[in-house]
């Protein structure tokens, strides 16, 4: 009999065997299957399924590594070349995440998560036509409609007027991000008087957030900014992206399910929280009543810690060092240090990215909003990234099964309810 430790090359296994391996039951096996994490044949003489022994072995070993999810399966893993997040750090591509941001424009980061290639002073520009059907919906959007309703309303606009846009080809997705991004932009109004749309897509952005004329050093933290929150894994969104792009969906369309999934106040809304705290700390003079207010209502502090980092989170580390030199900067940063400090006498939470973002929003005369907008328009790029990844991967292979707890069938079939009855 062969160890199981051990296999021999063109080795089949039986489902019981596979099973075995495993440590699941049988039926299990065929949900591997069906999502695509293992491949089937039938036997000899068309009997039974068997299963490559090298293939089963390689899935057990990951089994062993990844965490049980709750219902006994595994959490869903999805390979990818994007993003790695490791002991406070995280990398594009291999390369360390905040000296990119730091270093280079939003546009060259975008590039460099597309193709691998750095393109010094490159600029992303929207088609007119993509333009003005964006501009269009979303001025008929209600006065009240919020920053991801316009962002959304516009990338389904640009979609309608690009007959290209379900050629998925590497070459035409690429370009499908590198326009998409600036119309959904310039398809926001803006409010600095007497802007031009010309120059790096951050300075087109910030006369969308503020009326305030921005220096120099406002512009690279937005830009680093923008540049900082690219990609970061898979987060729901951009899980919801790469879903869409499993089945096809064009670039608009995956992105526009990401926008639906951003709109979350468990996702992208989190810097606007953080942005109204530090207002109300700036109001009270001291972060102590605005942290025992949020604690009595049963919330978290926003801006604070983060699942991925048991440290401070680098994105924050980077813009934190920007905004310190931005003299505007200084009593939300204060505020924020505040906050930070008042809330470390009871727990170990760091400053977040949403926190640091909310300080730039805060101190630049930008609703609180903004925060939401931004993290959008940079997110677009990371979703655009991960699109491309999936178009290269088997169609619709992220199906789960679901786990089904209702009453076990055969059921009689129900009585209509009697007339009249609400």
């Amino acid at each position: 009999m062969t160890d199981q430790g051990t296999t021999h090359e063109g080795r089949r296994l039986s489902t019981k065997e596979a099973a075995e391996l495993l440590g699941v039951k049988p039926e299990t096996v065929y949900a591997y299957v069906s999502r695509g994490q293992l491949s089937s044949r039938r036997g000899p003489g068309a009997r039974g399924s068997t299963f490559d022994a090298k293939e089963v072995e390689a899935l057990a070993r990951r089994n062993r590594r990844e965490p049980a999810s709750p219902a006994g399966g595994n959490e869903l893993s999805v390979r990818t070349r994007i993003t790695l997040i490791d002991k406070d750090r995280y990398y594009f591509r291999g390369v360390d995440a905040k000296e990119l941001a730091l270093n280079h424009s939003y546009e060259e980061v975008a590039e460099w998560l597309w193709t691998g290639v750095l393109r010094p002073g490159v600029a992303f520009t929207a088609p007119k036509e993509a333009v003005t059907a964006a501009r269009r919906a979303v001025n008929a959007l209600p006065e009240h409609s919020g920053p991801t309703d316009r962002l959304r309303v516009a990338a389904i606009s640009a979609a309608a007027a690009d007959p290209l846009r379900f050629d998925l080809s590497e070459e035409a997705v690429i370009g499908t991000g590198r326009t998409l991004i600036p119309t959904l932009v310039t398809a926001l109004p803006p409010v600095l008087p007497g802007h031009r749309d010309e120059g790096p897509l951050a300075r087109r952005l910030w006369a969308r957030l503020t009326g305030s004329k921005p220096d120099a050093a406002a512009l690279h933290a937005l830009d680093t900014a923008l540049a900082l929150l690219v990609d970061h894994d898979l987060a729901a969104s951009t899980l919801a992206v790469r879903v869409a792009a499993s089945a096809r969906a064009h670039p608009y369309a995956a992105v526009s399910a990401g926008l639906g999934v951003l709109e979350g106040p468990l996702h992208g809304a989190a810097s606007g929280l953080a942005h109204r705290m530090l207002l109300d700390v700036l109001d009270r003079g001291s972060a102590a009543p605005v942290v025992a207010d949020e604690l009595r209502a049963g919330r978290r502090v926003p801006g604070l810690g983060h699942r991925l980092y048991p440290g401070e989170d680098p994105r924050a580390q980077a813009l934190f060092a920007l905004l310190e030199v931005m003299p505007k900067a200084g009593p939300a940063l204060a505020a924020a240090r505040d906050v930070v400090a008042t809330t470390a006498r009871h727990t170990d939470l760091h400053a977040n990215v949403d926190l640091a973002l909310a300080v730039l929003t805060a101190s630049s005369g930008m609703p609180a909003e903004a925060g939401e907008t931004i993290f959008a328009v940079a997110r677009t790029a990371g979703w655009i990234a991960h699109a491309l990844e999936e178009y290269g991967e088997r169609p619709l292979r992220m199906r789960p099964s679901g786990q089904y707890v209702g009453v076990r069938p055969p059921q009689p079939m129900p009585s209509p309810a009697p007339s009249g009855a609400s």
